[in-house]
C-alpha cells in the first residue's frame, strides 16, 4: 500500500482510487466532478415586493387599523324635497284668522256701545245687606217700543203695548249651581208706599226700582243687576238664531195669545215663541203653568245661542249681538264683564224652580208666597247654598 507523505490527513493526489475527486494530472475533463452547480434563475424569496400606490391622502396604514385619520365619508345622500304651498297662502290664512278675531272682538264692543241704561237703584224700603254670589233680577216687560207695526198688529199689543210685567225672574250665580227662581205676576204682596198689590203692579207704579225694592221686601235677597227685555228681544232674538224648540205637552189654541201650535217638539219663529210664552188661558193652572213654559223659552234660547254655530257663522253672530242689543235694558252699574256672567249663566245649566206658592184666602185667582216652603228657596239663595229639591217644583206647587 502506498504510503502518505507524514502530516497529511487526506488522499495523496494522484492515488488512482481518488481521481473522481482530484482528476487526473494534465488530464482535461468536460464534467469536473468538483465543478459548482450552476444556480436556477429563480426570484429571491427575500426579495421585498415593490410598494403599491397609494390614493393621494392615505396614510399608508392597512385597512382597518382603526388607527391615524380615517378616511373621507362618503358624501350625504340628497335629502327628499317636501312639496311646500306657496307663501302667500300661509299669508291669507293669518289674515283671515286675525279679521275672524277682529270680528269677535269688535262686535259685542259695538253691541254693548247700543245697550239701553237704566235706573235700577231702590229708593223706597231697607235694602238687604250684600249677600255672597250674583242675583240679577230678570224682567220681562210688555212694552212694545222694540217690535215693528206689522208685529205689533200681528201680537195685538197697540202702539205701545203696556207697562207691567209678564217675567219676573231671580237668577242666582255663585258657589253652585246657577238657579232660575221665577215669581209668578199675580203674587199679592206689599209694595212699598202702595200698600197690597200684585208684584207686576210694582212696575207699573214705579218702574225698575220699585220693583227691585218689592222683590227684595218679598224674598230678602238682595239684588245686584237689573236686566230688562222687551217683547222684541224674544221675537229677533229667536229669529236670528233661526228659531228654537219648544215641548208643548198638549195641543194649544190661545186666542188672545195669538197662539196656535201643535203637542210635541217642534221647532218655532219668534212670533211663536214669545206667543206660547204669553199664553195663560189655556191650562189648568193659569199663570203658573206660562211661568214654566217661560224658562222653557228662555232655556231653548241659551241653548241655541251657545251653539257653535253662532260663532262660527259671522252673520248669525252678528245677527244675534244685534236683536240682544236692541232689545235689552240693564242697570247703570252693570259692566260688561258682569253682563258677560249673566249671559253665560243664561245659557248654561241650571235648576229653575218657581216660588213656592199658595192660593190667596182673598182671591183664588192670585196666589202668596207660602210662608214655609218659600222661606226656605230664599234662605238658600240667600245662603249661596243648594235648594232643597222637594220645594223647587216648575209650578211652585207641592210635588204629587
Amino acid at each position: 500500500m502506498a504510503q502518505r507523505p507524514p502530516g497529511k490527513g487526506g488522499p495523496e493526489e494522484g492515488t488512482p482510487e481518488y481521481e473522481w475527486l482530484y482528476g487526473s494530472k494534465g488530464s482535461a475533463r468536460s464534467d469536473d466532478a468538483t465543478r459548482m452547480v450552476p444556480t436556477q434563475d429563480r426570484p429571491p424569496e427575500t426579495r421585498v415586493m415593490p410598494a403599491q400606490p397609494q390614493p393621494s391622502g392615505s396614510s399608508g396604514r392597512p385597512p382597518g387599523s382603526g388607527r391615524g385619520t380615517p378616511s373621507a365619508a362618503p358624501p350625504p345622500s340628497p335629502a327628499r324635497s317636501r312639496p311646500r304651498l306657496p307663501r302667500f297662502r300661509f299669508g291669507f290664512l293669518k289674515l283671515l284668522l286675525l279679521l275672524w278675531l277682529a270680528f269677535m272682538i269688535a262686535v259685542p264692543i259695538w253691541a254693548w256701545s247700543k245697550i239701553d241704561k237704566v235706573d235700577a237703584e231702590p229708593t223706597a224700603g231697607n235694602r238687604p245687606d250684600d249677600q255672597p254670589g250674583t242675583n240679577y233680577l230678570i224682567v220681562g216687560s210688555d212694552k212694545a217700543d222694540d217690535l215693528t207695526d206689522e208685529q205689533r198688529k200681528s201680537l195685538g199689543t197697540g202702539p205701545r203695548g203696556g207697562t207691567n210685567t209678564d217675567t219676573i225672574i231671580v237668577l242666582h250665580t255663585g258657589s253652585g249651581p246657577d238657579t232660575k227662581m221665577s215669581i209668578p205676576r199675580d203674587t199679592l204682596t206689599e209694595v212699598p208706599g202702595h200698600g197690597t198689590q200684585m208684584i207686576n203692579a210694582a212696575f207699573a207704579l214705579g218702574n225698575a226700582p220699585l220693583l227691585v225694592a218689592t222683590v227684595e221686601q218679598l224674598t230678602g235677597i238682595h239684588i245686584d243687576h237689573y236686566v230688562e227685555l222687551g217683547f222684541g228681544s224674544v221675537i229677533n232674538t229667536v229669529d236670528a238664531l233661526g228659531g228654537i224648540e219648544v215641548c208643548p205637552k198638549t195641543a194649544m189654541d190661545d186666542p188672545k195669545a195669538r197662539l196656535k201650535i201643535k203637542k210635541g217638539c217642534q221647532e218655532v219663529d219668534g212670533e211663536t215663541a214669545l206667543a206660547y210664552s204669553r199664553s195663560r188661558y189655556v191650562s189648568a193652572l193659569g199663570d203658573l203653568d206660562r211661568v214654566g213654559r217661560q224658562g222653557e223659552v228662555i232655556g231653548a234660547l241659551g241653548s241655541a245661542a251657545k251653539s257653535p254655530w253662532t260663532f262660527l257663522n259671522p252673520m248669525r253672530y252678528w245677527r244675534v249681538s244685534n236683536a240682544s242689543a236692541n232689545a235689552i235694558r240693564i242697570d247703570e252699574g252693570m259692566g260688561p264683564l258682569a253682563l258677560g256672567r249673566f249671559a253665560l249663566a243664561m245659557s248654561g245649566e241650571s235648576r229653575t224652580c218657581t216660588m213656592p206658592n199658595l192660593s190667596a184666602p182673598s182671591d183664588p185667582n192670585r196666589i202668596i208666597a207660602d210662608p214655609e216652603r218659600a222661606s226656605a228657596v230664599f234662605e238658600a239663595i240667600i245662603a249661596d247654598d243648594v235648594i232643597p229639591a222637594n220645594v223647587c217644583t216648575p209650578t211652585g206647587r207641592p210635588k204629587q
